[in-house]
């Protein structure tokens, strides 16, 4: 799980599995690490990171999820601290998930989330977790016994008993993301043509594409599984400004794809 900086993603996850069908298979994540950009983020400077993710529902439609968070960097001795707080959450899926998923990630709307960053952007880490998250797990406790909600008594026990490196580690997933030398998804400079990996440049932009293939199990059956991945980084600042990743189960012969998957992060100045 994690907290209100990207801790929302992992709460928004966890009770959407309560609620819409397993997700298509993914592969390990990969091992490559993003090659070395200039890592100089705009100090106070307002930003909007949008993360949003689509599933396919029970009636076979695309259900979106959207939180969105305000962002700020200032410097911290030679590092970064990043202050993040969930601002919203939109949603386009049954009135019943949206209740539920509304009702959890209430308590965690305004909160801000500092994290400090190192000089060169590799290492993240937030500051007071052990308080963060007994304070998380006080909130959904009570949210959800007002409410008459037993789930949410349910997810503050799963929060409680993850190991404290897990839940840092989930806790900071999206902020890794966005930072391109902390992000060993990313393929590194040279890749191009190995492993379905591409590369464009635009200006001070990067953007690269790699294509994973997997399978996952539809019908009692396994299905391809073709996995769309594409990072834009600014090369001037070490941020991710947009990262898709889109699943599709290729049609058994070969003429045709359905997207059961995507999840797009998107940083963009505060309006």
């Amino acid at each position: 799980m994690t907290a209100a900086g990207s801790l929302g993603s992992a709460l928004l996850l966890a009770l959407a599995a309560q609620n819409l069908p397993s997700p298509a298979a993914r592969e390990a994540p990969a091992t490559v690490a993003a090659d070395q950009v200039a890592f100089a983020p705009p100090v106070d400077t307002p930003f909007t990171y949008r993360v949003t993710t689509r599933r396919i529902g029970r009636d076979g439609t695309l259900v979106n999820f959207a939180l969105v968070y305000a962002l700020q960097w200032q410097r911290a001795g030679r590092g970064y601290r990043l202050e993040a707080a969930l601002q919203r959450i939109d949603s386009d899926a049954p009135p019943e998930v949206t209740r539920a998923l509304t009702l959890m990630l209430q308590p965690l709307v305004g909160e801000a989330v500092a994290y400090l960053v190192a000089p060169d952007g590799s290492r993240i880490e937030m500051v007071d977790p052990e308080q963060l998250w007994e304070r998380v797990v006080s909130r959904i406790e009570t949210t959800g016994t007002e409410a008459g909600r037993p789930e949410a008594k349910q997810l503050a026990a799963l929060i409680a008993a993850l190991p404290a490196a897990e839940r840092d580690r989930l806790a900071t997933a999206d902020i890794r993301a966005l930072i391109a030398p902390a992000n060993d998804a990313i393929p590194a400079a040279g890749q191009d043509g190995a492993a379905g990996v591409s590369t464009v440049h635009d200006g001070a932009l990067r953007k690269i594409a790699r294509v994973e293939r997997a399978s996952t199990p539809v019908g009692g059956k396994d299905q391809p599984l073709e996995i769309d991945n594409l990072w834009t980084v600014d090369t001037a600042t070490g941020l991710v400004m947009r990262e898709q990743r889109q699943s599709w189960i290729v049609e058994a012969n070969g003429d045709g794809r359905t997207l059961v998957e995507e999840r797009v992060r998107a940083l963009e100045p505060a309006r």
